[in-house]
């Protein structure tokens, strides 16, 4: 395997000096090159475009954010990273804008060859070069109209809390994702990544996220794809109900509490894949929904394999991974067609979001062997969970009050 080539850009010498130090661990596996200004980092592209470009933000000139804008049109499959010690709100929404991820200066050894390296282990997972491009382009996905809507009149409202935000955030995969890449981004400095929406606006605060959403435009600025064969509207409603699913069956398991907010946000990530093709590949993707027509659970990956080289988990988790959400969030959208091709060994979040979309998909079904659920038998029974299925659906209906569960 070629070495990863890296490009460094700072304006301080002593910067790119110490970078050079606190890197060389990594000079046999990455292809390493350092400059000092926005000016030289593209003409060092042209020569040789780069997989991952980590730029200083505040620099004469031109800046990073700027330098990235530039890089994200030019270089589309580029990998961009942010490292700066800047924390006012408009410095970072800037950078969000056009960056994967925002890293705090001064950097850690470990945190910035850690985030390098996952951000490239996860981008093999994306399958062809079209689709790795397609991801890495993409920094903003559509919401709702409705969604967008409630959210603004209720940051008008003088009477709105962050729990009333959070809410509507919650229910809208697109901003659930935009506002937890926020959140994890270094702004922060968190020592964990956050997995729960209501820590997220929390953490943010009220009048940050009406700056955010009113001043900034975070989550209104682009169009919802016209796909034939593809409804937004369902697919958020899917997702909404595989959360509520997920995070049901993850109480009645008895997971501990972090596993349980995980589980709803798993649930509602776990098709941001299917936003994400549609987006990206328009023709192509009516092509694969086409094909499926009414297809079993599992089917649809399996042609998008045949016709596209990549499926909608693994680039909903290239995506996640690439934006900085936790490790364990990227892993369960990438298995719940197949828990069984995790690496954990442990009944946890795929198996949990695997069960929940495959309940919401047929809340009617109450035989678990059933062919047309398409839930992995073999993984439950190995797990002694096989004989749960009932017990789930009755949980999940329970709280939607549904007869079926089926709306949550």
């Amino acid at each position: 395997m070629s070495a990863i080539r890296v490009l460094f850009v700072d304006d301080e010498p002593r910067v790119l000096e110490g970078l050079k130090r606190m890197l060389r661990p990594k000079r046999n596996e990455w292809q390493m090159t350092f400059v000092g200004s926005a000016a030289e980092a593209l003409t060092t592209l042209k020569k040789e475009p780069c997989e991952v470009v980590v730029t200083d933000m505040r620099m004469p000139g031109m800046n990073g954010a700027e330098l990235l804008e530039v890089v994200q049109r030019e270089y589309p499959d580029t990998i961009r990273l942010i490292l700066s010690g800047q924390a006012e709100t408009e410095s970072v929404m800037k950078a969000l804008g056009v960056s994967h991820q925002f890293l705090s200066k001064p950097c850690d050894a470990e945190v910035l060859q850690g985030t390098i390296s996952r951000a490239f282990a996860l981008r093999d997972l994306a399958g062809s070069e079209q689709v790795k491009g397609l991801v890495a382009r993409i920094n903003k996905l559509p919401t709702l109209p409705s969604s967008y809507q409630k959210l603004v009149d209720v940051l008008k409202s003088p009477n709105s809390s962050i729990e009333d935000v959070a809410e509507i955030i919650s229910t809208d995969p697109a901003m659930t994702a935009r506002l937890l890449k926020l959140v994890n981004s270094a702004y922060f400095g968190l020592q964990k990544p956050v997995a729960d929406v209501a820590r997220a606006g929390a953490l943010l605060g009220l009048d940050r996220i009406m700056a955010l959403v009113l001043g900034q435009g975070i989550f209104s600025d682009c169009d919802a794809p016209k796909v034939e064969g593809f409804s937004m509207e369902a697919l958020w409603q899917h997702s909404v109900s595989t959360a509520a699913a997920a995070h049901r069956i993850a109480i009645v398991e008895q997971m501990e509490r972090d596993v349980v907010a995980a589980a709803f946000l798993a649930g509602m990530l776990h098709d941001i894949g299917k936003l994400v093709l549609a987006m990206g590949l328009p023709d192509q993707y009516a092509k694969v929904l086409k094909q499926a027509g009414n297809a079993r659970p599992g089917e649809l990956q399996q042609i998008e394999m045949l016709e596209l080289r990549a499926s909608h988990t693994d680039v909903g988790a290239y995506l996640v991974g690439l934006w900085g959400l936790p490790n364990t969030i990227a892993e369960a959208i990438a298995y719940h067609e197949d828990p069984s091709q995790a690496r954990t060994q442990a009944f946890a979040l795929p198996a949990i979001v695997h069960a929940a979309d495959r309940l919401v998909y047929r809340p009617d079904i109450t035989d678990p062997r059933s062919p047309e659920l398409g839930l992995n038998v073999a993984y439950f029974e190995k797990h002694g969970r096989i004989d749960r299925w009932n017990e789930w659906r009755d949980a999940v209906a329970a709280a939607s009050g549904s007869p079926q569960g089926s709306q949550t």
